[in-house]
């Protein structure tokens, strides 16, 4: 991706609609290579869709968030624990640490009670010793990663 590649996207991004011509007298490109370049970043996986988002209804307003940190009694033996976090539907993200907790959860979540009650749920799985919980006040960045092609 270069610099022209960046702006297409920042324009998409503001107007998905925005026809190729206005798009090519932005970037200062002809339509037909603007055509191009979107056709390539779909192929590449940068642009992976286009998404309704309806006013009052996005799905930052309708999601809790929450980040659990998990100790395990034995980081080496505590497979049991990763296969549990598996099975949540809840759990957006999970990565092994370094340090004093060895699991990092992310949670999006429908209410405040079901991440309550997935907390509760991974603080009574066998070999967890403790959990830290902090929830998400407000999203300032929130960047989908794809890998490298």
């Amino acid at each position: 991706m270069d610099a022209i590649d960046e702006q297409i996207i920042a324009e998409l991004t503001r107007n998905a609609r925005i026809p190729h011509a206005e798009l090519a007298n932005r970037v200062l490109l002809s339509r037909t290579a603007v055509r191009q370049r979107i056709e390539r970043l779909e192929r590449h996986g940068h642009i992976a869709g286009y998404t309704i988002v309806r006013p009052g209804h996005s799905a930052d307003n309708d999601t809790v968030s929450a980040l659990v940190l998990v100790h395990r009694q034995d980081r080496m033996r505590g497979g049991d624990v990763l296969a549990a976090l598996k099975r949540i539907p809840e759990v957006a993200i999970c990565e092994i640490l370094s340090g004093d907790f060895d699991i990092m959860v992310r949670l999006e979540a429908a209410s405040l009670e079901r991440v309550r009650q997935i907390w509760e749920d991974i603080a009574r799985l066998p070999g967890v010793c403790d959990t830290v919980t902090s929830l998400t006040l407000a999203k300032i960045v929130n960047r989908p990663r794809h890998p490298a092609r």
